[in-house]
């Protein structure tokens, strides 16, 4: 008796015209190799079953290829190719990222990559599973992966590719591998179905292909074990019953159910599913898969979206014509909120029933509505109302507010005397004040030094009062001596005592110096200081620019050139420093013979 090999290794692709699904990635390695253009790495990143490894050993058995083709393929002829074919290949190296994972397995590559190969080009690394390396082992990857001798390759492929070092990724050639369609599925299946000489229903093959959700390998795999149960006929009927999926007829039936306001029949049809083994949620999903994909084929142009045989896609499209857009939608918002609910509710059937009785309550009568008023409004929170529905007076008659019901006419209120209302468009709510516009930090540096757009009344001769304007007030500058500034200094400091005390303890030490021009300087100890004045500059400016009257005025700050450890801070700095003051302090110490506590 024959060992069997399963599908997915026995025909499995030996060229790139063979892969299934992966045409870019194909042409691009092939053109590659015509034009000698082969990086010293690629990463082959994607789920599963998908073709990574198989690529990434047709890449290594063309390069070492001696008679190759015109069009990039291996010839599978030679000494070479026969040998990788067999499995006896001594330039192309297979290892397991998962078992080989340390820095020592790396260690032992990097020996082997300084021995050239005894017979062909390269000597090809292939790493499946990369992302399970350790970090450090990468780390030892690094300088050999990115400056390998020129006739060591290395394929890495991962199902995990935000799991490897971007370092790592900085020196490899990235070919994302994408998942395989249900068409290029089905057409493979059909394929190893002939070799096989099995015969297929082509419906049963487009669930195989659904089941498997783009990866080939898992494909052929349900293929086999169809084919183990049913032999060499496969039909529809027997992959639904295998596979544990609800047939189509069902949700078709369900529908013309929902469509007739049929209640019982739906009920009925449920526990007829339910009696069959099937979870309430697995009928949701794929009832919610049925609604979406008589939505899609409402636009001819969105019919290829669904992942069907051609057969199923001609009844919905028949069964699509008999609902509108927005009852669809209905439907479909309904299924999707039943099933976010499912899992919490206490009593599943129930709550699965009572979706079904509400989706059937909606009879052909409000289709035929829905396609004269459109779809439905959505029911705005009085927050969400227009602003002049807001702002009607509440006198104003119900009979205005109520919604007009298809078909009837309303009937013309008397009219009203015209008022003016203002809405807040218009007019601001005096209630609510107004929002600042705040300050940014950049407008403020670049105006730091400018004036402030106020206004000032002064007395004349004659006893009458007169405004001052903008410029008149720029151009005050009344002369005042340090003690004025040291007042109103003090006075501005004073302020910021309960609010900001730390603040007010550096400024009580910092006083301000008048210099030419009305320049004030303060000397400050650090750096954060000024950081802290320079938020507060435009505040201090308009203080002492209206106490002093001198709108003139410029502050600056600088820091201290000896304020770096200036300050003492153990007891022996304290002594040290009062010594300076006083040395009879040092004196007074010896002859008592004191200590100081550190």
């Amino acid at each position: 008796m024959d060992n069997f090999i399963v599908s997915a290794r026995k025909y499995r692709p030996q060229t790139f015209d063979t892969v299934v699904g992966q045409a870019t990635i194909t042409n691009t390695l092939k053109n590659a190799i015509l034009h000698n253009q082969l990086a010293q790495a690629f990463l082959f990143c994607g789920p599963r079953g998908v073709g990574k490894t198989t690529c990434a050993r047709i890449l290594a058995k063309t390069i070492n290829c001696e008679n190759l083709s015109d069009s990039g393929e291996a010839c599978d002829q030679c000494q070479s190719c026969t040998s990788f074919n067999e499995n006896a290949s001594f330039n192309i190296y297979e290892l397991d990222g998962a078992s080989n994972n340390s820095v020592d397995d790396i260690r032992t590559l990097v020996e082997q990559v300084r021995i050239p190969p005894q017979m062909g080009k390269y000597k090809v690394y292939i790493i499946d599973e990369v992302h399970m390396l350790s970090a450090s082992a990468f780390n030892a990857f690094l300088k050999t992966l990115e400056e390998p001798p020129p006739y060591a390759k290395f394929i890495l492929a991962t199902t995990e590719k935000h799991k490897i070092l971007p370092t790592i990724l900085s020196r490899c050639q990235i070919f994302d591998f994408r998942r395989i369609t249900a068409d290029d599925m089905v057409s493979h299946l059909k394929f190893v179905a002939g070799k096989e000489n099995i015969s297929v229903d082509e419906n049963a093959l487009h669930i195989i292909a659904q089941k498997a959700d783009g990866a080939m390998r898992d494909a052929l795999s349900i293929f086999d074990q169809l084919v183990s149960f049913a032999g060499n006929t496969l039909q529809y009927s027997t992959v639904i019953e295998n596979l544990n999926v609800l047939d189509y007829e069902y949700y078709f039936r369900i529908c013309d159910q929902i469509l007739n306001s049929d209640i019982a029949g739906s009920l009925l049809t449920l526990d007829d599913i339910i009696g069959k083994g099937f979870d309430g949620q697995h009928f949701l999903i794929g009832f919610g898969e049925h609604l979406r994909n008589l939505l899609v084929c409402k636009d001819p142009a969105t019919v290829k979206l669904m992942e069907t045989a051609p057969s199923i896609r001609a009844r919905y499209t028949a069964q699509s014509g008999r609902f509108q857009t927005a009852y669809l939608l209905n439907l479909l918002d309904t299924t999707n909120r039943c099933d976010l609910a499912y899992k919490t509710s206490n009593n599943k059937r129930i709550h699965l029933e009572l979706a079904l009785m509400l989706m059937c309550s909606a009879s052909s009568h409000q289709q035929s509505a829905i396609k004269q008023a459109g779809p439905h409004p959505v029911q705005q929170t009085p927050t969400q109302q227009p602003a002049q529905q807001q702002s009607q007076p509440l006198s104003q008659p119900q009979q205005q507010s109520q919604p007009h019901r298809a078909g009837v006419q309303p009937v013309p209120a008397s009219p009203a005397p015209e008022k003016k209302i203002l809405t807040s468009e218009k007019q601001p709510n005096p209630a609510k004040p107004s929002p600042v516009t705040p300050v940014k930090l950049k407008d403020l540096k670049e105006n730091i030094s400018g004036t402030f757009s106020i206004k000032q009344t002064a007395k004349k001769p004659d006893g009458h009062s007169e405004v001052l304007e903008d410029s008149a007030v720029y151009d005050k500058a009344n002369p005042f001596t340090q003690e004025d500034l040291n007042a109103a200094w003090n006075e501005y400091i004073g302020s910021l005592k309960s609010g900001l005390p730390h603040l007010y303890n550096s400024l009580l030490q910092s006083m301000p110096e008048l210099k030419d021009d009305f320049n004030i300087e303060i000397t400050i100890e650090n750096k954060l200081l000024e950081d802290e004045i320079f938020q507060k500059k435009a505040e201090m400016l308009g203080f002492l620019r209206q106490r002093l009257d001198n709108f003139k005025l410029n502050l600056a700050a600088k820091v201290a050139e000896n304020s770096k450890g200036s300050r003492p801070y153990t007891d022996k700095d304290k002594f040290d420093k009062m010594v300076e003051k006083n040395p009879s302090l040092l004196k007074l110490k010896e002859e008592l013979d004191l200590e100081i506590e550190y």
